[in-house]
């Protein structure tokens, strides 16, 4: 058995592999993984097709346009890839999450819960779906948004970005605190950003933030918050920590 090792490993299983070869070589998630804070790897699910035609899917019993992602396959992909990698003992430490339109909306606090795992396997869905007892092997299942994609492959890309930069030392901790959704900021929107020049097109940066004093920013901010939040995520709002 392999032991866990201090880096998260994320494992995704899909069917067009070819599919994540620009999006995890970009960017924070390629400097994530040039520093070993993460290991991620694609299979191909054909590889554990036992036919000669490296067949993963089949017709629905019943009848019924398109065709259903094959449990027996999946399963002896997840299989392997647990017998690789040995939990270590004492708490949950590896999820298995399906990727589904019926799945519960992934969000920043799922993100932040799924960082702080040793392994995380992501399945890619295709085609009509899956068995229905493929549900019966993962430990969760997850929508991006309410509506349908052609394939698990873009949304296993949003959660891998959104989780990785989660990650203790992908990105300053401090830079965290303040985003749109996070615990330091109540789960309200982020307060605006401006930068130079201080004055654009007769658009001006506001006053505040060029006094220099940083209590009466940091109010500006929370109260900015606040208010941006209450305007276009009434949701958050009633629901936010304020």
């Amino acid at each position: 058995m392999i032991k866990f090792q201090d880096n998260m490993k994320i494992d995704i299983l899909t069917i067009f592999p070819e599919m994540f070869a620009g999006p995890f070589d970009q960017s924070i998630i390629k400097r994530a993984k040039d520093k070993k804070l993460v290991e991620i790897t694609i299979h191909n699910l054909r590889k554990w097709s036992a036919d000669k035609h490296k067949t993963v899917d089949d017709k629905p019993f019943g009848g019924g346009a398109g065709m259903v992602m094959k449990v027996d396959v999946i399963d002896s992909a997840l299989q392997s890839l647990k017998r690789k990698t040995n939990p270590p003992a004492g708490g949950e430490k590896r999820k298995i999450i399906l990727l589904t339109p019926q799945g519960k909306t992934f969000n920043q606090k799922t993100a932040q819960r799924l960082s702080k795992l040793n392994n995380l396997i992501l399945i890619c869905g295709h085609y009509e779906g899956f068995d229905e007892r493929v549900r019966k092997l993962v430990d969760e299942e997850v929508s991006i948004g309410d509506y349908v994609l052609t394939g698990g492959e873009i949304p296993a890309m949003a959660v891998v970005d959104a989780v990785v930069r989660l990650i203790p030392g992908v990105i300053e901790a401090k830079s965290l605190n303040d985003e749109s959704f996070s615990p330091p900021a109540g789960g309200l929107l982020e307060y605006p950003q401006y930068t130079r020049p201080e004055v654009y097109k007769k658009m001006p940066v506001p006053a505040v933030l060029l006094s220099g004093n940083h209590e009466k920013i940091k109010q500006w901010r929370a109260d900015q918050s606040k208010l941006r939040t209450r305007s276009r995520r009434p949701d958050l709002y009633h629901t936010s920590k304020v």
